[in-house]
């Protein structure tokens, strides 16, 4: 008997049983921890057939997932994994479960990144670079974070508070740092050659009955990872080839500012607009051809 035991934003979870678990991709787009009141229509198919050919390209570098297989358009089989939301239940001896963070890895001085350094959260120096850099720019050396995973709102933690909630030795802190950095890698060479820059993205891992480290969720779509037209890049313009084209609209109108003043402020939060019908047309166009782009033309 199927069970539907998480909703998100974006994808539905439903225990299938025999430990296993479906994940049904759906058309919702989200930002700023907001569901948009608009669907983007093709958007599940891409997250589902994009998520899959990466976990099939890790899995050929010797790395542990919890991909089994893809289902449909818009449908995957995944081993299922204990999701503790209690930090003080889960320690270093802990097993098949998810763990609670982020792993964020940046490559150029963009998003959230940048809104820290330009409000003196991040020195630039900090970064590497020897005086004030332009949005954009390539970062001297790639900056890696990590954040909860399964609070109301993503908060960045210090590596000791990553390893205290989550239940990891050093060791397994590390050893994930390593991973996430050796499959961007990966990414990066064939991104290329399809004229992208992978410009940051987020993994997210579990520990299995045996306590080794797994990838989980899904990765390198245009909904976790960020990405430019090299190209364009090349010749002076970012061109957005992710969910952050939606973002840059509701900066534009206003809205993306309005929200953060209620939010320091602790007033009631504004409803997000639904996008104009113009702006739903392009979405789709841009997830289509990144899956297009991202799988080496297999999908499209």
């Amino acid at each position: 008997m199927k069970k539907l035991i998480r909703k998100g934003k974006v994808k539905e979870v439903y225990d299938i049983g025999r430990g296993k678990l479906e994940f049904l991709f759906t058309d919702n787009i989200s930002v700023f921890d907001k569901v948009v009141p608009s669907e983007i229509p093709r958007k599940g198919e891409t997250l589902c057939k994009t998520s899959s050919y990466w976990f099939d390209q890790v899995e050929d570098m010797g790395y542990k997932t919890h991909f089994i297989e893809r289902k449909g358009d818009k449908k995957m089989l995944v081993e299922k994994v204990d999701i503790i939301e209690d930090y003080d239940d889960i320690d270093t001896e802990t097993t098949d479960y998810l763990i609670p963070l982020e792993f964020i890895a940046r490559y150029f001085l963009a998003g959230s990144l940048h809104d820290r350094m330009k409000s003196g959260k991040i020195h630039y120096e900090d970064l590497g670079f020897e005086e004030e850099p332009e949005y954009g720019e390539r970062l001297p050396e790639p900056f890696f974070e990590v954040t909860t995973k399964l609070e109301e709102y993503d908060r960045g933690l210090t590596k000791e508070e990553a390893l205290s909630i989550a239940g990891l030795t050093e060791e397994e802190f590390n050893r994930a740092k390593e991973m996430v950095f050796e499959i961007d890698e990966m990414i990066d060479k064939k991104v290329e050659s399809n004229d992208l820059l992978h410009v940051d993205g987020k993994k997210e891992f579990g520990m299995d009955e045996n306590r080794e480290l797994m990838l989980v969720d899904t990765f390198g779509t245009a909904d976790e990872d960020r990405w430019w037209v090299k190209s364009e890049y090349e010749d002076g313009k970012i061109v957005q080839k992710s969910k952050e084209f939606v973002r840059q609209h509701y900066r534009e109108v206003g809205y993306h500012e309005r929200l953060m003043e209620a939010r320091r402020e602790g007033k009631e939060e504004p409803p997000i607009p639904p996008l104009p019908d113009e702006i739903v047309e392009d979405t789709t166009e841009l997830y289509v051809d990144i899956m297009f782009k991202l799988t080496d033309g297999i999908y499209r």
